[in-house]
């Protein structure tokens, strides 16, 4: 049967005029081709990786020192994680205050932050970011002038704090100006940034901070959310006291949010923010200049199979997936606005901070972006002139369902792309994006890649349309293929276009992690964290986790779901074992069990988390139970990581090994239809889970609760 071609929506109205095009013309001058097409560089991408990134090092105007004799060695298969650029060294809060003079082939810059030979800082008295809080009340802006000022003071004060290359500095805040500037100055020194957000339970920062033995801890004294201030001395002590077997740590830096600071002298270890200030030596250090493969930034898994894994990324591996994906992929330059929302909890803080390499002005938000109405956050991306806003397919949901048009609404003349993650786009929101929702001039980047690699393997580009479902194609410079999910671990097998399989890459590229913090060495050897991750289900191949279906003709990549028991509703991605730890620290006495999976039927707009739990005997399931459960899983993780819903269950399906399975209990209470597998020990415990695919059960459930 034919495949069905889905409906073009968009396409650029000048191709020609974008860098994306632009960089493949420099590449046919380098190397003497006729590129013409998206594909085509794609396929030199992944062919020739080498000559490709070389190229985009070559292009962007990225601030380094030294040479290298090969961008990296081909040869090696992508699991041995192969080093990039050796000789190559680097800043990354160099690149985000200054900019090397756009000559291909020239690094410029020195290590002395006051003489910047080569290069060129952004426009003093341009405005590098606004931080808007939530029901646009309070606006603060900051130009490029007072960035380099304020992280130049701040960087002095960490080094007053004994903070140096390779140490680690976690920040537990809002996404704030204060946040930045603390990131800045951290990669200044050449140190290792890691960040929580203020709505993470005290057991979920501690499972992540305690982990890495930072030197300081960064929080904000409060928060707001909802309409509502929060108060965080009480979580401030209860993480001070978490850290007391940390040797490195030397206490918390209390971040004033609101225009009084609380009095946080009854928090042990801890400083305000200006106390932390006046410590400072006079003049800043040196920009510290790293190389291209050394850590500057740990990510979190999400802990499905225990504690979050501490996912270390290389400055070098960030810096340069910056200008592929933001100035290549998404066409941003110095002119553009960029607006995610974001938490920085989450890997789109990242993406957050990335606008500013390019010199584009960055908008800060920090709340709901439903308060105090559901017109007020798409008022602000007019009032900002956003040119690029990142956003959820849930949030676009919520405005599509209230009857809101944002085109109609406010001035989105600036508006050049919108990027939608965090979960699948349905084919109806793509309808609704254009029919109603915003202009024919917008480009809809639905994109997906995420922590793991701190970028994308499906994203957007300029040179292809944009059609409904899936994202517009593989990233550039990362060699995807899709194999089949149903073979067992080992060699693995490609399946044609058009057939759903799992997603893997097949080489190596820059922005691969360079470990997993605390692993065994060398880096992916067998039994280690890291090969186990995504090593060791194919052979020499990284295994993503996302089930995804390749279209014959258009070649969109559409993700269809996770292919392991991550959870994520309304894009929030966490682990069940989060969920299982707390119920074992708290219900050990009255739970047997349990099992907790995503719920998402061909119906659903959103993934919904069911918990089903097995009850010791002589202990009720009733309605005190399911109360408390979600209260200590809010008290220690945090609301959006409380189930929808709980039910009880007379069996938790398990292998022969006894280790419960969440994959076919997800399966089944999202409509499907499955063969229980042969290593399950009772196959029959399934059956009592297809009834939850039923809405009058789950409906009946929530009732007699």
């Amino acid at each position: 049967m034919a495949e069905v071609m889905p409906r073009k929506l968009w396409e650029h109205p000048d191709p020609r005029d974008t860098e994306m095009y632009k960089f493949m013309q420099e590449v046919n001058r380098r190397h003497n081709l006729n590129l013409q097409t998206f594909w085509d560089l794609y396929q030199f991408s992944v062919n020739k990786r080498a000559d490709f990134w070389a190229d985009v090092l070559s292009y962007a105007p990225v601030i380094y020192t030294g040479s290298y004799r090969r961008a990296v060695d081909e040869s090696r298969p992508i699991d041995s994680v192969p080093r990039w650029f050796e000789g190559v060294h680097l800043n990354f809060a160099e690149n985000l205050l200054w900019s090397r003079s756009r000559t291909p082939g020239s690094p410029g810059g020195s290590s002395d932050p006051t003489d910047h030979h080569g290069t060129v800082g952004k426009e003093d008295t341009k405005i590098a970011m606004t931080e808007v809080r939530e029901g646009n009340s309070e606006t603060r802006q900051l130009t490029w002038y007072m960035f380099r000022k304020l992280t130049a003071t701040y960087a002095a004060a960490l080094h007053a704090g004994g903070v140096r290359k390779g140490d680690r500095v976690v920040i537990v805040a809002a996404n704030s100006i204060e946040t930045l500037v603390v990131f800045a100055a951290t990669a200044w020194l050449g140190a290792i940034f890691s960040s929580s957000s203020t709505d993470m339970g005290v057991q979920g920062i501690l499972q992540r901070t305690v982990q890495i033995n930072p030197r300081y801890i960064f929080m904000d004294d409060a928060a707001l959310y909802n309409g509502k201030r929060v108060d965080l001395r009480e979580k401030m002590t209860e993480i001070e006291a978490g850290m007391k077997g940390c040797d490195f740590f030397k206490g918390i830096v209390s971040i004033r949010r609101f225009q009084d600071a609380l009095d946080i002298s009854k928090v042990p270890r801890a400083q305000t923010l200006d106390d932390f200030l006046r410590k400072r030596a006079p003049n800043p250090p040196p920009i510290e200049r790293v190389a291209f493969h050394d850590p500057f930034l740990i990510c979190y898994s999400s802990g499905t199979t225990g504690i979050p894994k501490a996912i270390t990324h290389s400055v070098g591996g960030v810096v340069l997936n910056f200008f592929k994906e933001g100035m290549l992929h998404e066409d941003v330059t110095s002119d553009s606005v960029g607006l995610q929302y974001t938490t920085t909890g989450w890997i789109m803080y990242l993406s957050s901070v990335g606008y500013l390499i390019s010199g584009a002005r960055v908008v800060l938000y920090d709340g709901s972006p439903f308060q105090p109405d559901l017109q007020t956050f798409v008022k602000l991306v007019g009032d900002q002139k956003v040119t690029k806003l990142g956003i959820s397919p849930r949030w676009m949901h919520e405005i599509a369902k209230a009857g809101i048009s944002p085109r109609e609404l406010t001035d989105l003349s600036n508006l050049r792309i919108v990027t939608s993650t965090g979960m699948v786009l349905s084919d109806q929101l793509f309808e609704w994006f254009y029919e109603k929702g915003f202009p024919a001039h917008t480009q809809l980047g639905n994109i997906s890649g995420g922590t793991d690699i701190a970028g994308c393997f499906g994203i957007c580009n300029p040179l292809t349309p944009v059609y409904v479902g899936g994202t517009q194609g593989p990233s550039l410079g990362t060699k995807v293929a899709i194999y089949d999910s149903m073979l067992p671990n080992g060699p693995g097998r490609e399946v044609p276009d058009g057939t759903p399989g799992e997603l893997v890459a097949t080489s190596s590229f820059p922005n691969v992690p360079v470990c997993l913090w605390g692993d065994k060495t060398p880096v992916g050897v067998p039994g280690s964290r890291f090969h186990a991750a995504y090593f060791a289900r194919f052979d020499h191949v990284w295994a993503h986790g996302d089930f995804v279906v390749m279209h014959p003709t258009t070649k969109n990549l559409t993700f269809m779901g996770r292919a392991d028991g991550v959870l994520n509703p309304s894009g929030v991605r966490f682990g069940s074992a989060e969920v299982y730890s707390v119920l074992e620290k708290h219900f050990a006495d009255r739970l047997a069990d349990s099992v907790c999976v995503g719920q998402r039927r061909p119906q659903d707009t959103d993934e919904s988390v069911m918990l089903f739990l097995l009850m010791r005997p002589g202990h009720r399931f009733d309605k005190k139970l399911v109360f408390d459960v979600k209260e200590a899983i809010k008290r220690d993780l945090s609301k959006r990581h409380v189930p929808k819903y709980v039910f009880e269950t007379p069996e938790i399906p398990t292998t022969i090994n006894l280790k419960k399975v969440e994959l076919p209990v997800k399966q089944i209470v999202s409509g499907q239809i499955i063969k229980p597998s042969g290593t399950l020990l009772n196959p029959k415990s399934l059956d009592f889970y297809y009834q939850f695919a039923k809405d009058e059960v789950l409906k009946a459930g929530r009732e007699k609760l």
